[in-house]
Order: structure tokens, then C-alpha cells, then sequence
């Protein structure tokens, strides 16, 4: 391909090949060049209230894409998206963070210029430490390779990566004839092979394998090849919190969350029972094991994952994940079994108000929520109680819940269902956050107002951080109430709901479902330290 194109042009054309068609983020003088050549491109700039909006946004419309972009300008806007960029990295996700920077020639001329911190190159030391690859755009005759290269990185490791673009380098045309690369790494065939065979044999020697789905299920796209192996073996399936929805829930094989000590007993009998256990895309992380209460012998374990695969005690280098479990899934000798569930792993949701006055706790509102849910319908949880109340839901197909349920950082929901509606305009997200997170990011409904998303906001309020109180009570959990219910009038968008009885949550939930053309908030009033059963345990666990 002739490279008679400018650096920017050539960034934003690779983007949309790879997928993207709105890049979120935040103007600034070093960037407002770029975002110029944005809006006369084909992709969309979705403009948030707030960096970390714009941040959050990006890692959930990449978690349901696959690739994401966020656009900011230099020190005040980077830094402010260096904690989603680190959940990104976290939780594998893959964020294109893209920096306006000052000019390479106004640089040399005044090295006080505004927004710097120490060095020129002080942001970019920084996102280093927070993606998988990084660059500068300072050499046109470098410039396109460089943007495949991280591109390609992005998309490999499903990780963040970091693209600075100088203000004087966005319309400076490459100088040099470039073919985009698109190489795909492979695994080793006879390493392959070997995995598979001892695999094989554990699996087909098992009398209760079981199958334990994580997150890169989610970000490698291979619901759809979990979901053969599991209807082709009749091996039944968990998932970790991370990687809730990686089927769809009613799906027969289906156990439900495995959280260790602090999960649903049946499933955590079922799963630590077995005597093959195999672990697919799954981290092992504090929440994903239950706050290490997980019992999970590494001498039982297949353990494949996008950074290593292990078979017992027996590690297995240069083989890919996909590989591995696209293999796995079309293997003839795969000996199918009769599928058998514990009847007691998957509770029908039942709901029923008995008296429309009483007030509303958050067990029945998890409860009546489940009930709600339907097949467009993607749960967008923030961290807390949200969190672990939804753990337990029946969602309606694969990839319909998102939560940043290993890093953990508040304020990801509201940000993150523009991102969703963005991505897949056909679901509609149902938000839950804490009134402590909203007050972070709540102000996004106006994003969303203004760009026509239309989420079900189901928020906790509570005064404060009930999580925390849990584990140590003091009055710095403690948050001013706002009349969130009244926010739709400031925005002049939206219906809003005060909800604190099971009659007034029914009469909500019914009028915000037929409310399609903007946003709903339903502003649940709990007492102070009113928890769900999940949180309750996980806070002993911590304590």
C-alpha cells in the first residue's frame, strides 16, 4: 500500500479496520487536531463529561467489541485515565489510549509548556507501566509500522496500549511505502498435540469433570466454542465472577458462580468434588477464589490461560489459548457422558410481592431484578454490592454482564453502558451502582442523554460505602444523599423514580421498561447496613 497518508488518517483508518467506530474522550488543546480529523472520518467521537468517563466507556465497549479507543489530551487528561487504563490492563481489556502531545519542533522552543510534569516523556513512562506496548509518533518514517505494531499488540494480549501522537504530527504524511502486518502467532504444533493428548486422558478417565469458565473466554471471543465443547461432552460448566454470562445461563450444562467458601454451597461442592477440573481463561485472583477459600488441587487442574497452559503439575510453552480450546472442542475422541447437575445449583428465580407497603430490602431487590431481566438485556455492575447482589442473576445470553470484578474500581457502571449501547445498540443495559460510586461517575447520564442511550440505573442508596462498613464502620464510609431520583430534571432528559417500598420498586421497574427513548434512574432507598447475603459473606471473609 502507497503510504501517502498522514499519521492520523492512517491511525484512525487502522482503528476501523480492527473494528472501532467511536472512540471516546475528553478535547484539549493538544488534541483537538485530532479530534477535527475524527469527526471527518467514519468513526464517531463520543465527547464524555470526564476523563475516567470517557476511560470506562472505552474498556466496556472493548470488552463487547473487541478492541476499544479512548482519546485525550496531554498530562491533564492522560493522567486522569491512567486508573482505567490499569483496570484495562487488570481485567484484559484492549483500550487504544491515544494522547495528544505538544509538538515535536514547539517542544525545543519552550520546554515550559503547559501540562507537563518533570519531562516531555514523563506520561509515556508512566503508560508503560500500565499497557503491553507504547509509542511516540515523532518519525513519519516510523510512524505506520509503530501503529500496527501496538495495534497488533492490543489484539494479541487483550491488554491496553498506549499511541502519543505530537499535535504537529497529526497531518504529516508518512514517507515511505508501508504494507500493514497482520501476523498471527501460532502455537507450537507437536507442543500442541502433547497438551491435548494428556488433556485427553484426564478428561475422559474423569468421573466428574467439570468445566470452570473465566474472563478470556469473554475477550479471545470463543463463547461460541465453549459452548460446543460443553454440548458436545455434556461436561457441566461454572464460571467465575469475572467471567459471568460466558454462556447463557439457562443453558442446561450450566452450574452457576463458582466463588469458593463465600459462593453458592452446591456449586462449590460440585466443583471441588470433581476430579478434573478444567479451568479455561480463568485468573487466579482473590475474588475468582473466593478470597482464596478455593479448593482447587493443582494435581486435578487443566489450567489453560493466555499466559500459560498447565495440565497437573506438567507446563506446556508456546501454546496459544484459542488454540488449545479450539482444539479441545473438535477433538473426536472426546467421550461424551450423560449430563448430570446438582438440581439445587440452579434456583429458579421466584418473586412475588406480598405487601406493596413493606420496604424494600436488598435481597428482595436482587430477587425481583433477576425476574426482570430479559434476553436484550446486559447487566452492567459496579464494584460492592451491586456487585455481589447480581452474582447470582440468570442472565439470557452469553457475554450480558460486565463488572470490574478483580480491580475493582468504583464508578465503572454508568460510563460503561454508554460504551455497551455504543457497541451493541440492540441491549439495553441495566445498570447497579452505590450511591458512593455514582457520585463518581454518575454525571455520564448526561453523555448519555446527549448521545441517546437509554440504561435502566437501578441505584443503591444506602448514605454511603456499606461494603466498607462491613469490614470497619466509621463515619468516613459516609456520603451526602442526594435526590438522585430528581436528576432527569437537571439534565432535562430521562424519568426518574424514588423507590422505597416493593410497591413503588414494581410501579418503577414496570414504567422505566416501556420508557425506551432516554435514560431511567430508580433511586432504591436501603437501610445503612442492608446488604445482600453474598456481600455478608465475602465481608466475614475479608474481616
Amino acid at each position: 500500500m502507497n503510504a501517502e497518508i498522514t499519521i492520523g488518517e492512517y491511525l484512525l483508518q487502522q482503528l476501523h479496520e480492527h473494528g472501532v467506530r467511536h472512540i471516546f474522550g475528553v478535547p484539549g488543546d493538544f488534541v483537538l487536531k485530532f479530534m477535527t480529523l475524527i469527526e471527518e472520518s467514519e468513526l464517531e467521537l463520543i465527547n464524555t463529561c470526564d476523563e475516567q468517563g470517557a476511560g470506562f466507556a472505552a474498556d466496556a465497549y472493548a470488552r463487547v467489541q473487541g478492541l476499544g479507543a479512548v482519546c485525550v489530551t496531554y498530562g491533564v487528561g492522560g493522567l486522569k485515565i491512567a486508573n482505567t487504563t490499569a483496570q484495562g490492563f487488570a481485567e484484559l481489556s484492549p483500550v487504544v489510549v491515544i494522547s495528544g502531545a505538544p509538538g515535536i519542533e514547539e517542544r525545543l522552543r519552550h520546554p515550559l509548556i503547559h501540562h507537563k510534569v518533570r519531562e516531555f516523556d514523563t506520561q509515556k513512562k508512566v503508560f508503560e507501566q500500565l499497557t503491553v506496548a507504547s509509542t511516540v509518533l515523532d518519525n513519519p518514517d516510523t510512524a505506520l509500522e509503530e501503529i500496527d505494531r501496538v495495534l497488533a499488540a492490543a489484539l494479541r494480549f487483550k491488554r491496553p496500549v498506549y499511541i502519543e501522537l505530537p499535535r504537529d504530527m497529526v497531518m504529516v504524511t508518512g514517507r515511505r511505502y508501508h504494507t500493514p502486518t497482520h501476523a498471527k502467532t501460532q502455537s507450537d504444533p507437536e507442543t500442541l498435540q502433547a497438551a491435548i493428548k494428556e488433556a485427553l486422558t484426564l478428561i475422559n478417565n474423569a468421573k466428574q469433570p467439570v468445566i470452570l469458565a473465566g474472563e478470556e473466554i469473554h475477550r479471545f471471543r470463543l463463547q461460541n466454542v465453549l459452548l460446543d465443547l460443553i454440548r458436545k461432552s455434556n461436561i457441566p460448566v461454572a464460571a467465575t465472577i469475572l467471567g459471568k454470562s460466558v454462556v447463557d445461563e439457562v443453558e442446561p450444562a450450566y452450574l452457576g458462580i463458582y466463588q469458593g467458601g463465600i459462593g453458592q454451597q452446591d456449586v462449590r461442592e460440585y466443583v471441588e468434588s470433581s476430579d478434573c477440573v478444567i479451568m479455561l481463561g480463568v485468573m487466579m485472583t482473590d475474588m475468582n477464589l473466593g478470597i482464596y477459600t478455593a479448593r482447587l488441587e493443582r494435581e486435578r487442574c487443566i489450567h489453560a490461560f493466555s499466559e500459560k497452559l498447565s495440565i497437573g503439575y506438567h507446563v506446556y510453552e508456546d501454546v496459544q489459548f484459542a488454540d488449545f480450546i479450539n482444539a479441545l472442542a473438535t477433538l473426536p475422541d472426546l467421550s461424551p457422558r450423560e449430563l448430570h447437575c446438582p438440581p439445587n445449583c440452579k434456583l429458579a428465580p421466584i418473586y412475588k410481592v406480598q405487601d406493596p407497603n413493606q420496604p424494600v430490602t436488598a435481597e428482595r431487590l436482587f430477587t425481583r431484578l433477576n425476574t426482570f431481566l430479559g434476553k436484550d438485556t446486559i447487566v452492567i455492575a459496579d464494584v460492592g454490592d451491586a456487585l455481589f447482589g447480581a452474582a447470582d442473576f440468570s442472565v439470557h445470553r452469553s457475554a450480558a454482564f460486565l463488572s470490574p470484578a478483580y480491580y475493582a474500581s468504583l464508578g465503572f457502571a454508568v460510563p460503561a453502558a454508554i460504551g455497551v449501547q455504543k457497541a451493541q445498540p440492540h441491549l439495553r443495559p441495566l445498570v447497579l451502582v452505590g450511591d458512593g460510586a455514582f457520585q463518581m461517575t454518575g454525571i455520564e447520564l448526561s453523555t448519555a442523554a446527549r448521545f441517546d442511550c437509554n440504561p435502566i440505573v437501578i441505584l443503591l442508596n444506602n448514605d454511603g460505602y456499606v461494603t466498607e462498613r462491613y469490614i470497619i464502620d466509621g463515619s468516613f464510609n459516609n456520603i451526602l444523599r442526594w435526590n438522585y431520583s430528581r436528576l432527569p430534571e437537571l439534565l432535562g432528559k430521562g424519568r426518574g423514580f424514588l423507590v422505597k417500598t416493593e410497591g413503588e420498586l414494581e410501579i418503577a421497574l414496570q414504567e422505566a421498561a416501556l420508557h425506551t427513548e432516554s435514560f431511567c434512574i430508580l433511586d432504591v432507598h436501603l437501610d445503612k447496613m442492608d446488604a445482600s447475603s453474598t456481600l455478608k459473606r465475602v465481608a466475614s471473609g475479608l474481616i
